[in-house]
């Protein structure tokens, strides 16, 4: 899976941005007071969201196997070191090694050492690179132990640890989130069905009455009104799903899409 550099996803937000933007203004101009408007703005909402989301979702699974191996390369930069090998060496040699994302990253952290850059340097310009939570905290304590001097393995031990114990700690609490990204699901699902019910059994069989103690609203304009609702519920709905399982609202927006396309289908083939 390759990785998503953050100059991608700008280029993406302002493309998809602006394809979203030129629909919405077309729209405006060609179907005014059209019911068609609705379903355009919200093809326009899919169209400017669903990019970003996918590139954030493939750079999310592409940090995520990077973090996965970590635990790996730390226990075989403390055996290198264990047989008399210095840092720089070690690194060396794990990069001739498999380890996911890792292993190429880990090559271009050589091949600048082989240029005559420090390795203090590398493996900070190592860390802007692959920019995850863990190396964001592992990386400084590599560098003043390798500044102090000493044993440094004695670092990377409790290091791969470390690593290991927030990524089971990372697992555990997906697992334990997950009924909950099923509730804000479900209660989409049974916002959906609760308008078409309501929707179906009261203002399509009132209409044929005539009320004197008040005025029905017509079915196109409380029609107009549940999409508008079930569009809001389902983009932010999707935002406050991805902030509980991936703790970005970024991590959100394919939830929202999906949720989205799910209450457009919804009022398109049976409302």
């Amino acid at each position: 899976m390759p990785k998503i550099e953050t100059w991608e996803k700008k280029i993406a937000w302002i493309v998809s941005g602006a394809l979203g933007v030129t629909i919405c203004a077309t729209a405006l101009l060609i179907l005014r007071g059209s019911p068609l408007l609705d379903e355009y703005f919200l093809l326009a909402v899919v169209i400017t969201v669903f990019p970003p989301a996918v590139l954030d979702y493939v750079d999310y699974r592409w940090k995520r196997s990077v973090d996965k191996y970590l635990p790996d390369l730390f226990r075989s930069i403390v055996q290198a070191q264990k047989a008399g090998m210095t840092l720089p060496q070690a690194v060396e040699e794990a990069s001739k090694r498999k380890y996911g994302p890792m292993t190429k990253e880990l090559q271009k952290m050589v091949a600048q050492m082989s240029w005559g850059v420090s390795f203090e340097d590398a493996l900070q310009s190592l860390g802007k690179r692959v920019d995850t939570a863990l190396l964001r905290q592992t990386i400084p304590l590599i560098l003043e132990a390798q500044r102090s001097g000493g044993q440094v393995e004695k670092v990377f031990e409790p290091l791969e640890e470390f690593v290991r114990t927030t990524l089971t700690f990372d697992a555990e609490r997906k697992t334990q989130i997950r009924p909950y990204l099923a509730i804000i699901y479900v209660a989409f699902f049974v916002f959906l069905f609760t308008i078409i019910m309501l929707f179906k059994s009261f203002f399509v069989d009132m209409v044929d009455f005539e009320l004197s103690q008040f005025e029905l609203m017509p079915p196109s304009e409380a029609r107009s009104i549940f999409f508008h609702m079930s569009a809001i519920q389902a983009f932010f709905g999707g935002l406050v799903a991805g902030k509980m399982g991936e703790g970005t609202v970024g991590g959100g927006l394919k939830h929202s899409v999906i949720l989205l396309l799910c209450g457009y289908l919804a009022f398109k083939f049976v409302v």
